[in-house]
């Protein structure tokens, strides 16, 4: 079992910045790519960006990139979601996610995740 837990969302005003954490729990993901989705208010899950198991090889939704960084330290089996630049349409619940073995991250399905995190709030609004 994997536990996956975010933190660092909140209220922001637009062209703010925020940085998501996702620290795992229970065994290592080292080897494990990772990504993070993220869902509106009735709305669907949406992909918003992946990472190899290396951190060599980045993933990003179109309207994120150039403003998003996804990142990860394996020492401390922890991903990272850099957001700059924040909009009001970024407002939604970030999901932590570990990808199945073997899946391809780009495009990544919501159904390619074994494993979720709870999810944490960000909001931008003036």
């Amino acid at each position: 079992q994997v536990q996956l837990v975010e933190s660092g969302g909140g209220l922001v005003q637009p062209g703010g910045s925020l940085r998501l954490s996702c620290a795992a729990s229970g065994r290592s993901i080292s080897n494990n790519a990772m990504a993070w989705f993220r869902q509106a208010p009735e709305k669907e899950r949406e992909f918003v960006a992946s990472i190899n198991w290396s951190g060599g090889t980045t993933y990003y939704r179109d309207s994120v990139k150039g403003r998003f960084t996804v990142s990860r330290d394996n020492t401390k089996n922890t991903v990272y979601l850099q957001m700059t630049s924040l909009k009001p349409e970024d407002t939604a619940v970030y999901h932590c996610a570990r990808v199945r073995a073997g899946a391809v991250l780009q495009p990544l399905s919501a159904l390619n995740v074994d494993y979720w995190g709870q999810g944490t709030q960000v909001t931008v609004s003036s």
